[in-house]
């Protein structure tokens, strides 16, 4: 918020004072947010201030320590965890608390007195919302499929919550990507640590939700981008979403499995990616279970960037991982049989 922002400004605060007793508190604080968005992005989400005045100033220390790591895995988990913690919050605030927060961001919007109009509780000028729900996959959320009179959307309090999560992701990522100069010895160490933690975990994030029965290693190479897209938070294409979940139902990862891989999507919705995961697995209309379109079809919609020699001989990304598969196990028995 613009006033947050002006009383930041007010103390005046060094970034040489961080280290002294007065303020390492906060210094701590704004490495504790980045690492719990790493670690425990759910929790992280959950969680609620205990004290505002340290909250307040750890939010701008956090950002630096942030886009210090010049790490865009890193940037984009944080502007998500941080992003989605608002969205959480929000749902104990009352209307005018989030009418607030969106003239923060210049969002023509008003309240909606009439009961008739319910469940709607505001109107959004058009161009602000097309501006944050772009990236939504969900067709609930095409403009054709929405309520528009006089330029304006008619929103649902959720809806509205969710939509200022999308800006204010885009608000931090922005913030992120501004250049950090030298910053003292003591201060680089905690943004060294997170570095270190990012490398550890970026492994474990992306294998949290997978089966151990499944061998990433074997993915093809447009599958295995669509799924780097996905653990890294990113939304990606419709076409993308249902090459990758289809994939994955395949080679044997449940409807549950898939439903938590996607959640740390910066669009994800529950209800939706679940019905459309399951509808993909045959558990919902035709109960048709879907496989993932051949590699032609995928090179058509832009979603094969890079090949190697296997490729070369196959046409269906299934056939891809089947014979990768033999391959990787392979080499892992023969490093077994060299380990002794």
């Amino acid at each position: 918020m613009s006033e947050t922002a002006e009383h930041v400004k007010e103390i005046d605060l060094e970034i040489k004072e961080l280290e002294s007793e007065e303020f390492i508190c906060i210094l701590n604080k704004a490495e504790d947010r980045v690492e719990k968005a790493l670690i425990d992005l759910p929790a992280y989400v959950k969680s609620r201030p205990r004290d505002d005045e340290i909250e307040i100033f750890s939010f701008p220390i956090a950002t630096m320590l942030v886009a210090a790591t010049a790490d865009s895995f890193i940037k984009s988990r944080y502007a998500l965890a941080e992003a989605k913690r608002v969205s959480e919050l929000l749902k104990d605030e009352g209307k005018e608390k989030v009418m607030e927060i969106a003239n923060n961001f210049n969002w023509k919007v008003r309240l909606i007195e009439d009961i008739n109009l319910q469940p709607y509780n505001f109107a959004l000028r058009f161009s602000d919302f097309l501006k944050n729900a772009t990236d939504f996959h969900d067709k609930n959320w095409k403009l054709v499929n929405r309520l528009l009179l006089n330029g304006e959307v008619y929103l649902t309090t959720h809806e509205v919550n969710r939509l200022l999560e999308e800006e204010v992701r885009r608000y931090i990522e922005g913030k992120l990507d501004i250049k950090v100069g030298s910053l003292p010895q003591g201060i680089m160490g905690h943004v060294d640590r997170l570095k270190q933690l990012a490398i550890e975990k970026r492994g474990e994030i992306r294998l949290e939700e997978i089966p151990k029965s499944v061998v990433i290693a074997a993915f093809p190479p447009c599958i295995k981008g669509v799924y780097d897209t996905i653990a890294s938070g990113r939304p990606t294409s419709h076409i993308g979403r249902f090459a990758l979940t289809s994939f994955l139902i395949n080679i044997g990862m449940t409807v549950e499995d898939v439903v938590n891989f996607f959640r740390s999507v910066s669009d994800f919705d529950e209800r939706m990616t679940r019905y459309q995961v399951e509808h993909i697995a045959g558990g919902r209309g035709s109960r048709t279970k879907y496989i993932p379109p051949r590699c032609d079809t995928l090179r058509t919609h832009g979603i094969c960037h890079t090949t190697d020699e296997i490729c070369k001989r196959i046409r269906h990304p299934l056939a891809y991982y089947r014979r990768k598969l033999k391959t990787v196990k392979a080499e892992v028995a023969v490093e077994q049989v060299g380990g002794g």
